[in-house]
């Protein structure tokens, strides 16, 4: 098959696009032919090297974790899913940009998806419902999501807006009309944010969830009140010092089917902000590393 791979740590200059083995399925695991492939944060910072220490990959190494396609071959033990199907989901760090993938954790992907949008879907959604889980209910709460503009903050945004939640998100300016038209009253990010609020929720601010680790946490606390009342996402540094709890993404087959099925409710739908071919999955990445995306970054395979 043709995949990605890079042979040592560095930048996006290591990546290449060859051919490689057949990956093959083990137990409880399925195989994809896969129609596109997300790019994360995660992604370029295990490829860089930058986190080596937490997530060591034996290289070569395929990037990517999440993607979307047709099920091409079962593992064993598998069960409710056959050849065939269209389906979206997780496999381990590394694996997913190349023709074939493994996955881990999948859901069935809904036909009003297309597969750009399911390519993008499966971390962020994850990512977002783990973080929402945790916060409690959020049905006549008011939600502040910092960050709301990337690919995992957009989906809360949304998420959030269809489990009841009066959700504020913050970006940009030029995200602005973007996080609107998902739900949300926008503002923006940094210093005067406890004065915007105060404008925007004079009853409060119930709930935080932080998918940004932009150094504002302590901020956060302050303006929920609590530390109970905020999770992070993304900063895991601070965490701990402040007493905020951190949601990690799993690859929990659950949460898929439940962003599945807002999928088919029309009220969840991943926003994809680029599209790259494989032969650019250097620009793909160079494009993620600058940050300030709007949704996702993803490769058709």
């Amino acid at each position: 098959m043709r995949a990605v791979r890079y042979h040592q740590y560095g930048g996006v200059e290591t990546l290449v696009v060859e051919e490689v083995p057949d990956p093959h399925p083990g137990p409880g695991e399925i195989r994809i032919r896969v129609a596109a492939a997300g790019v994360n944060p995660v992604d370029w910072k295990v490829r860089s090297g930058a986190v080596r220490e937490v997530l060591p990959v034996d290289l070569p190494a395929i990037p990517g974790r999440e993607a979307v396609g047709v099920v091409d071959e079962v593992g064993e033990g598998v069960r409710g899913v056959s050849v065939g199907d269209r389906v979206f989901g997780l496999g381990g760090v590394t694996g997913a940009t190349a023709e074939l993938a493994v996955l881990s954790a999948w859901a069935p992907a809904p036909a009003v998806w297309s597969d750009e949008e399911a390519a993008g879907a499966a971390l962020a959604a994850v990512t977002a419902m783990g973080g929402l889980t945790a916060l409690g209910p959020l049905r006549g709460r008011t939600l502040l999501v910092e960050g709301a503009a990337g690919g995992v903050g957009s989906a809360a945004v949304e998420i959030a807006a269809a489990r009841g939640a009066a959700v504020i998100g913050t970006a940009g300016e030029r995200n602005h009309a973007f996080l609107a038209a998902l739900g949300a009253v926008p503002t923006t990010y940094g210093t005067g944010l406890a004065d915007r609020l105060a404008a925007l929720a004079p009853h409060g601010v119930d709930l935080v969830l932080d998918t940004a680790a932009s150094g504002s946490l302590a901020d956060l606390v302050a303006i929920a009140g609590d530390p109970a009342r905020v999770v992070t996402v993304a900063d895991h540094a601070n965490a701990g010092r402040l007493g905020v709890r951190v949601a990690n993404a799993e690859n929990d087959p659950a949460l898929l089917a439940a962003a599945a099925e807002l999928g088919r409710q029309g009220r969840y739908t991943p926003r994809v902000e680029r599209t790259y071919p494989l032969d650019r999955i250097a620009d793909a990445h160079a494009y993620a590393e600058r940050g300030h995306t709007r949704g996702k970054i993803v490769v058709r395979v």
